[in-house]
């Protein structure tokens, strides 16, 4: 009797005609995940860190400095961030998002204590969000228009 073998050095896959055929990998060494190229970590990075300065900024008055970077990182965000496969998704996470945060921010404003500065946090967010839902959007008809 062979002891069994570990999972990640031998996997079985079963080929067309119902046979299976054993695939060898080599240790330390995965064909599934790829490296995220320079391109898309710098898209990751304008992502993550312009939503937390457009939920911080939310807390106070916002100021035209701010409103130029969440504006800049936004464009970067929809330049870089978002691959043609996503762009249905994001369009539509983007769109509910802006639809969300306008009437919430509306009914959240109604609050004593904490409803203005919701607000404020849910306009930042939209005028972060807002400038890459634009470039997508663009970037989904050009792709629409190059089709034809």
């Amino acid at each position: 009797m062979c002891p069994p073998q570990h999972p990640r050095r031998q996997e079985k896959n079963e080929v067309s005609n119902g046979t299976y055929q054993n695939i060898k990998y080599k240790k330390g060494v995965s064909n599934v995940m790829k490296k995220p190229s320079m391109v898309q970590k710098v898209g990751s990075w304008a992502f993550i860190i312009g939503l937390l300065i457009a939920v911080v900024a939310g807390f106070w008055t916002i100021i035209p400095a701010v409103t130029s970077v969440l504006i800049v990182l936004g464009l970067i965000v929809g330049f870089l961030n978002v691959t043609g496969s996503e762009t249905q998704g994001f369009l539509f996470a983007s769109v509910s998002l802006v639809i969300v945060a306008s009437l919430g921010g509306n009914v959240l404003s109604t609050i004593q204590v904490v409803g203005p500065m919701l607000q404020n946090i849910f306009s930042t967010i939209v005028l972060f969000v807002l400038p890459a839902t634009m470039v997508v959007c663009l970037k989904a008809i050009y792709a629409l228009a190059a089709e034809e």
